[in-house]
């Protein structure tokens, strides 16, 4: 992926979903040990990356609230790649949805610094070890720990509301809670409706249209159903969510 010309290139970083999220232990340090399913899916943000000058711009429909700074993944992802550029990121994946949208922008930056270990990638954040290498996983450790799995085609449908979910807070709200298991296929679900007490209604919501209850997609706040509900969600359009059919898509 890097120019050795120097000349500014666009690449794709696609979302994460976790189909399914275990949490088995906490380290001595504070960090969460994980037990989960993770693949990559078709929608993505766009990133120009120039050499020539240096920064960070984002456009798109989820621009609000990503920060431009040294607190955006992409900043720490040139420094550890020990490279300096401008970093214009077109934003489709939805700042605290769940999907990974931070952790898949500093993967892809990595990408073209050449960094490509996952242990050292789990300096940046947790889901970056995956997103670096894309496609499907069983993720252990805190991260860092892939196990390929061979690609599997699924349509999944995303219902994205018009909230936010911290990452830290649903971990520490889990810790708080004393480490509560779900029923379903998130542990972290319990902990992220404390986190935001409105995600429990767009739940029962997406549920009563489909017949199907959903999972949350990592620390929220996007919720996914298999299979195509586009017909069945519509009425959410009304409610401020985006809903969007997507599908697995391969690794790097």
């Amino acid at each position: 992926m890097n120019d050795p010309t120097g000349r500014a290139v666009t690449v794709e970083a696609a979302a994460k979903l976790t189909l399914t999220l275990r949490i088995v232990g906490v380290r001595a340090d504070g960090y969460h040990l994980l037990d989960a399913e993770m693949v990559s899916v078709d929608l993505v943000d766009r990133l120009t990356i120039d050499p020539a000058r240096t920064g960070i711009s984002v456009t798109g429909p989820y621009a609000g609230g990503v920060p431009t700074d040294h607190r955006n993944l992409v900043a720490r992802a040139l420094e550890l790649g020990g490279r300096t550029a401008h970093v214009a990121i077109d934003k489709q994946i939805p700042h605290g949805g769940g999907l990974g949208g931070g952790s898949t922008d500093a993967a892809a930056v990595l990408r073209w610094c050449g960094v490509s270990d996952p242990e050292l990638a789990a300096r940046i954040g947790a889901d970056v070890p995956f997103c670096l290498r894309g496609g499907r996983a069983r993720v252990g450790g805190i991260g860092e720990v892939l196990e390929p799995l061979p690609h599997a085609h699924r349509t999944i449908t995303l219902v994205i509301p018009p909230l936010q979910v911290s990452t830290p807070a649903a971990y520490r709200a889990w810790d708080d809670l004393g480490g509560p298991t779900a029923p379903g296929d998130n542990d972290l679900e319990p902990a992220a409706i404390v986190v935001e007490p409105r995600l429990a209604w767009w739940r029962d919501r997406i549920g009563e249209l489909t017949g199907v209850t959903p999972v949350l997609a990592g620390s929220g706040a996007t919720w996914m159903v298999h299979g195509e509900h586009d017909d069945a969600l519509a009425a959410l359009h009304d409610e401020g969510a985006r809903v969007v059919t997507t599908r697995t898509r391969a690794g790097t």
